[in-house]
C-alpha cells in the first residue's frame, strides 16, 4: 500500500513531547496540561482554553538522572520521563495530573514536586489516591479524588470547569474517539487498508497534539482510509492482539509486524481500548459524573487485584480475539514493573489454558533495546500461530 498522506507528519509529531501542534495551541493561548495514567481523565484536561498532554519521552536512551533520583531497578519509564523532564522537555506545562497507580509511578511524580525540574510559572504537581475498586463507594471516593485534585486546580489555573464546559469536552472526546474507533474498525477486515504501524500513530498523536488542531487531521486521514485500496495478498502471516503496560513507542509496533503479525487491536495503556470509548451522559448525571463514573467503569489496569476487574480484563481481550479475528494475544510487561509482571504471567495462563487463546509474553525495556530477542520471540510466535492454522485447516480437510 502506498504512505498515508499524514504518517510523515504524524512521525514528526511524536519525535518531542512540545511538537508543532503544542508550541501552535500555547502561542493561541492555550494551557498544556500533562498527565501519565488513565486514571486521570484526559476529558477533564480538554476543557475550552486547554488541551492535555499524555506524558512520552521519545528518543530517551539513556537515564542517568532518573537512575540517580529513582535507581535503575526500578520502572524506565517513570526514569525516562523523570530524566526528559531534567532536560526541559515539558517545560511548556502548566501541570503534572499523577495517580499513584504505583509505587514507581508516584515516585516520579513526587520528584516533579520536589526538585521542580519543569520551569514553568506557574505549575501545579497533583497526584491522586486511585481506587483499587469499582463498587460504589469507590466511585464516590474516585469523583471526590478527581473534583477536589483535578477540576479544582484546574479551575485555579482560570479554566471554565462548569457544566456547559465539561459537557463540551464530552463532546470532544466522543468526536476524537469516533473517528479512532472507525479507523480502528477497518482492522476487522481479512485485509485491511491500515497497518497496526499506522494505526498506533494515529492513535498517539490524539493523545498528545491538542484535539482542535489534530481533528483536521484525522478526519482526513479517515477519509482517505475509507478510499484506500489495500495489497492484493496480505502482508502479515498472523494477527494479533497487543496488550500491556506503556507501549508509546510505534517501532516496537512496526518490529511485531516486520514479523509478519499484524496488530488487529491495542490493549495497552496508550492504547485505544479503552481510551477511545464513547462517553455517554445517563438521564439523572452530570457531566462530572458520567465522566468518573466511564473512566472507572472502563479502566482495565493492572492494578485493579479484584476478581471481577480481572475477569473483565480477561473477558476484554477474548472479545477482541473474536471481534477482530485475530490468532492469538502477545502480553508485554515492562521491566521491574510489579503489576504487568502479576498480569503477564495471570492473563496468558487463563488465556492459553482456560479459554485456548495462543499466547505469548514478552518483558522489554522502555526502549527498544533487545531489539534482536524480541524479533526471535515473535517469529516463533508467528510460525506457531501459522502450524497451529495449517493443522486447524488439515482436520478440517480430512473430516
Amino acid at each position: 500500500m502506498h504512505d498515508l498522506k499524514y504518517t510523515l507528519y504524524f512521525e514528526t509529531l511524536l519525535e518531542e513531547p512540545c511538537n508543532e501542534l503544542v508550541k501552535q495551541a500555547l502561542e493561541e493561548g492555550d494551557i498544556a496540561l500533562g498527565y501519565n495514567c488513565y486514571y486521570i481523565p484526559e476529558t477533564l484536561l480538554n476543557l475550552p482554553g486547554c488541551f492535555s498532554s499524555r506524558l512520552r519521552a521519545p528518543n530517551c536512551s539513556a537515564t542517568p538522572i532518573g537512575d540517580y533520583y529513582l535507581t535503575n531497578r526500578n520502572c524506565p519509564y517513570t526514569r525516562a520521563i523523570l530524566e526528559r523532564a531534567v532536560e526541559g522537555s515539558y517545560n511548556y506545562l502548566s501541570s503534572l495530573f499523577g495517580a499513584e497507580a504505583c509505587s514507581a509511578m508516584e515516585r516520579m511524580e513526587e520528584h516533579f514536586e520536589q526538585i521542580a525540574p519543569v520551569k514553568h510559572e506557574p505549575f501545579v504537581t497533583t497526584i491522586i489516591d486511585a481506587p483499587l475498586k469499582s463498587d460504589q463507594a469507590a466511585l464516590t471516593y474516585y469523583r471526590n479524588e478527581l473534583r477536589d485534585k483535578v477540576v479544582a486546580k484546574v479551575r485555579e489555573l482560570g479554566v471554565d470547569t462548569s457544566d456547559d464546559a465539561l459537557r463540551a469536552a464530552i463532546d470532544d472526546h466522543n468526536e476524537v474517539s469516533r473517528i479512532i474507533t472507525e479507523i480502528g474498525d477497518f482492522r476487522k477486515l481479512d485485509n485491511p487498508p491500515v497497518t497496526g504501524y499506522e494505526f498506533h500513530l494515529i492513535q498517539l498523536v490524539s493523545e498528545v497534539c491538542p484535539h482542535r488542531l489534530i481533528l483536521p487531521y484525522l478526519r482526513e486521514t479517515l477519509e482517505e482510509i475509507k478510499a484506500r485500496k489495500p495489497d492484493a495478498t496480505p502482508a502479515f502471516r498472523a494477527r494479533v492482539v497487543l496488550c500491556g503496560s506503556e507501549i508509546d513507542d510505534p517501532e516496537f509496533t512496526k518490529l511485531l509486524e516486520f514479523c509478519g503479525a499484524l496488530v488487529v487491536a491495542d490493549r495497552y495503556c496508550f492504547g485505544s481500548v479503552p481510551s477511545r470509548e464513547q462517553i455517554e451522559i445517563l438521564e439523572g448525571e452530570t457531566p462530572f459524573e458520567a465522566i468518573t463514573r466511564h473512566y472507572l467503569q472502563t479502566n482495565l489496569c493492572a492494578r485493579f487485584m479484584s476478581e471481577e476487574k480481572i475477569d473483565q480484563r480477561t473477558d476484554v481481550l477474548e472479545a477482541l480475539v473474536k471481534e477482530y479475528k485475530a490468532d492469538g494475544v502477545i502480553v508485554e510487561s515492562m521491566k521491574f514493573c510489579e503489576f504487568w509482571s502479576y498480569e503477564k504471567v495471570l492473563a496468558s495462563h487463563i488465556l492459553s489454558r482456560e479459554r485456548d487463546i495462543p499466547t505469548c509474553q514478552i518483558e522489554k525495556d522502555y526502549t527498544l533495546t533487545g531489539a534482536g530477542q524480541l524479533r526471535t520471540r515473535f517469529q516463533a510466535f508467528v510460525e506457531g500461530l501459522e502450524i497451529k492454522k495449517l493443522e486447524a485447516a488439515g482436520k478440517g480437510v480430512r473430516s
